[in-house]
Formats: structure tokens, C-alpha cells, sequence
């Protein structure tokens, strides 16, 4: 077979005896970004680093040479290793963690695998992830019964901890308190009351989807606390922790014990897109009955091999169908690099500095404010409000048609005109933006995307809002 001559050029390996560059535009030669362009939106598509790319395009000739050979005998010991590796990383046991293509899968896999009873409660946020909320949405719109009933906590940033604690202890509490007739029985095996003899009654069950880090706003939020809070009110916890891995420091599942973890290793951790881990503790692996799509793997509850396999979690998602396994792959060549660049420590250090002074910078050369000044909400993800209108009541300034206009002319100038971008939001009352502060980024890319909202900015006031009034 013609192979290309696969020899890594510059930035494409690096020798791991060796002190790499230091954090800032010098690193940013060892990823694949274009020289002209200023990526401060780093968290929502991850940016991959080249040596990452070079295995990955390696591992991908390997596979074509004898693509049977790959698939039948290879692939099953990297997969492992890569698992072992994602394990280790977040404090799980590897029979704990599976790899899937993206956390919206992973969350999927979880709400689809719920048996779901009249009467029982799903709940989320008004910061939810779009397709996630959608998700809830859509278990609670099927037609047929059983489904869940979809309740949402209101969030309005900012907030502190403290606050969000609270409120959402509050609602938690006030979803029992509005359903005094039904009996909530079913509770996760971690909560007083817990029957393990019960797993097939009848009882209700609370589910919630709580968001480590909210997509927009990018906020921390005291997700272990909230899982404290579930465990005592006996509600089940599915966290979407799709930003953490790689951006949110010490993650140890084993010590916060949530019923269910998900997070993307193509974004912050440096893998392949699409990759991403789905966490489930043996001790909830019989409510995954079945991977999405089902694979051959599957275990029927009723059967004798039940009794010895359960349900088969890790085997049942080591092949569900022909797919590119290459992402998945990429796992420990990702954790290495991070390795060579100092480690999780010096990488989380810089970052969180540069999100905390650059959001400063930022605001400062829009003439706006940050949302968090004192980085409880904060990782590596700032927020700062844009310079445009604030409004106090729905509609007082926008329309839901300028609201859209807004979106798509802030996307299409930042890219195609200015060559930058973070990301937009409108929350609240306002616009904002999230930045990612990654090590390739240094203050001065922060400035530049201040100048940049502030020219677009004043665009869409001569323009878009103009026409309200005109």
C-alpha cells in the first residue's frame, strides 16, 4: 500500500525530555490554528494540538492497512488504555467509564436508559444546554405514558454559590411539596431509604441534570454541593460536566459520588473530536440496560447470563456499529502533551490567571463589566457584558427577530472580518460574551477582541436597533 512518508514536521512532536515553550503565543505553534487568527472560543469545539493530530492521521493509516486486523483484534486493547486513562484522570475505577462520541450522547444514553413512571419528575435549568433541555423536553412531550414531567430551576446570573444552593434546594423541595400524593420512593442507592431489594417496584422517581459548568454563562457552579443536596433529598443526579475535564482541576468522582458523570475529552482535555467519557458507578450500571445505539453486546434483563454479566456496561459500548474509534484513541496522546506542558496543575494556573486578567482587560477596553470579579464562578471561561443595550423587561429593547440578527451578525463579523472569536449570548436583560483562556492565548488576544465587539457593536446600534425606533 502507498503510504505517505509520515515524518512530523515542526510542532508536530516534541521531545518529552525537553522543557517545552512557555505558556502563551509561543505555544501556539504546536497547534493547528491559523496564524492570523485569535481563538478565545476554545471551549466549545476544543482546538487540537498537532502532535494530537500527527498520531491521530498514524493511527488512521495503521487502521487502513488491514482494516480487519483493526477492528477484530487491535482496537480492543488501545480502547482499553485509553479508558484506564480517562479513569485514572477522574478518579473512577476503568469498568466505570465508557467512551462515547459526545456529551450530549452520553446524557442521552443516561435519560433514554430512566424507566420512566407517571408521575415521575425530570428536572433541569434555564441554563440547560440546548440539545440537553430539548432532550428533557422531549421525554416529557411523548405522547404515550409513562413519561416524566419536565420542571426547569431559574438561574440569573450572577449568582453566587451560596445562592444557587439555595435556590436550588428550594426547588427540589417545592417539587415534593406541590406533589404531597406521590410517593417517591425510588431513590438512588446512596440515599436514606434506598431499598436494593426495590429496583423493579413501582415507586416515583426525581431526576435532575445539573450542569458543573453552564454553557452560557461559562459558571462553575457548586455542582458537588448539589449532589450532596440530591443525595439527602433522595433525587437522582445526572451531571453534564461537558466543559470540566481538562478545564475544572481535581476532579475525583470516586470521592463526589454523583449517579451519573459525562464529559467531552475533545474540548479542554485535547483528544480528537468527537470523544467523550460517560461515567456510571457499578452500583447504577442496571438502569444503562442498553447503549444507544443497542450493540451486539446486549444482555437481556431476564436472562441467565443477567445473572453473571449484569448488564454488560463496558462491553456493551466497546462496539455499537462501524464508526471512526480513532477520537477515542487519542486519549493518552492528549494526556501526554498536557504532561510535557507542565502537567494539569501549571496548565489550570495559567488558564484560570489569564481568564481572570484578560476578563479584566476585556471589560475594560469595551467599557462594560465582568460577571464574576471574584472567580468563584469562574475556571477558564470569563464573562463580560458586550457594549449594547440592557433591557429590564422582555421586549423592552429587542425583539426576538433583532435578537437573532444580533447572533448571526456578531458570528459572521468576528470571523469573516475581524479573524476572532468568542462566544455570545444574550442573558438576563443583556449581551454578554464567554471567552476561553487557553495556553495559547496571552492579554493581548483579549484586547483585540475588545476592539473587535466594540466596532461590531456600534454596527448593530447604527443598524439593527436603529430600525426599532425608525
Amino acid at each position: 500500500m502507498p503510504i505517505p512518508s509520515l515524518t512530523p514536521s515542526a510542532g508536530e512532536t516534541y521531545d518529552a525530555s525537553q522543557k517545552p515553550p512557555p505558556f502563551g503565543h509561543a505555544l501556539k505553534h504546536y497547534f493547528a490554528l491559523d496564524d492570523d487568527y485569535v481563538n478565545l472560543n476554545h471551549g466549545s469545539y476544543g482546538s487540537l494540538p498537532l502532535p494530537v493530530i500527527f498520531a491521530a492521521t498514524k493511527m488512521g493509516y495503521e487502521i487502513e492497512r488491514n482494516p480487519d486486523k483493526f477492528h477484530r483484534l487491535t482496537f480492543k486493547p488501545l480502547l482499553d488504555k485509553a479508558r484506564e486513562s480517562v479513569a485514572k484522570f477522574i478518579g473512577a475505577e476503568t469498568d466505570e467509564v465508557v467512551l462515547v462520541p459526545n456529551a450530549t450522547h452520553a446524557l442521552n444514553t443516561v435519560l433514554r436508559n430512566f424507566e420512566w413512571r407517571e408521575g415521575d419528575v425530570l428536572i433541569g435549568a434555564t441554563t440547560t444546554y440546548g440539545a440537553v433541555a430539548n432532550t428533557i423536553r422531549y421525554l416529557a412531550d411523548r405522547s404515550e405514558q409513562p413519561r416524566p414531567e419536565a420542571v426547569a430551576v431559574t438561574y440569573e446570573f450572577p449568582l453566587t454559590h451560596a445562592q444557587i444552593l439555595d435556590i436550588f434546594r428550594a426547588k427540589l423541595r417545592e417539587v415534593k411539596q406541590q406533589r404531597p400524593n406521590t410517593p417517591f420512593t425510588d431513590v438512588p442507592p446512596l440515599s436514606p431509604g434506598h431499598d436494593a431489594r426495590a429496583e423493579n417496584a413501582q415507586g416515583n422517581k426525581i431526576v435532575t441534570v445539573i450542569d458543573s459548568i453552564t454553557a452560557n454563562p461559562g459558571a462553575l457552579m457548586p455542582w458537588q454541593e448539589m449532589v450532596r443536596v440530591c443525595r439527602e433529598e433522595g433525587v437522582w443526579t445526572v451531571i453534564d460536566a461537558a466543559h470540566s475535564i481538562g478545564q475544572e482541576p481535581s476532579i475525583n468522582l470516586g470521592e463526589a459520588k454523583p449517579d451519573f458523570w459525562l464529559s467531552n475529552c475533545h474540548k479542554w482535555l485535547y483528544a480528537k473530536r468527537g470523544c467523550a467519557v460517560l461515567y456510571v458507578p457499578k452500583r447504577n450500571q442496571y438502569i444503562i440496560k442498553s447503549s444507544i445505539p443497542t450493540s451486539h453486546e446486549y444482555v437481556s434483563p431476564g436472562s441467565p447470563e443477567a445473572k453473571v454479566k449484569g448488564t454488560n456496561f463496558a462491553m456493551q459500548h466497546e462496539w455499537t456499529g462501524t464508526a471512526d474509534l480513532v477520537p477515542y484513541l487519542t486519549v493518552p496522546d492528549a494526556l501526554a502533551f498536557r504532561e510535557w506542558l507542565g502537567g494539569e496543575k501549571a496548565i489550570n494556573e495559567y488558564c484560570h490567571q489569564l481568564a481572570m486578567d484578560g476578563q479584566k482587560k476585556l471589560a475594560e477596553v469595551m467599557g462594560t463589566q465582568v460577571m464574576d470579579e471574584t472567580g468563584e464562578l469562574t475556571v477558564n471561561m470569563p464573562n463580560v457584558a458586550l457594549p449594547l443595550p440592557a433591557e429590564n423587561a422582555p421586549g423592552e429593547v429587542y425583539t426576538r427577530e433583532q435578537l437573532k440578527r444580533i447572533d448571526l451578525y456578531l458570528r459572521e463579523k468576528l470571523l469573516n472580518e475581524w479573524k476572532t472569536y468568542a462566544a455570545h449570548y444574550f442573558h438576563a436583560g443583556r449581551w454578554w460574551c464567554r471567552c476561553s483562556a487557553q495556553v495559547f492565548n496571552e492579554v493581548s488576544d483579549f484586547e483585540y477582541l475588545g476592539k473587535a465587539f466594540n466596532a461590531i457593536c456600534k454596527e448593530i446600534k447604527k443598524t439593527i436597533l436603529s430600525e426599532k425606533s425608525g
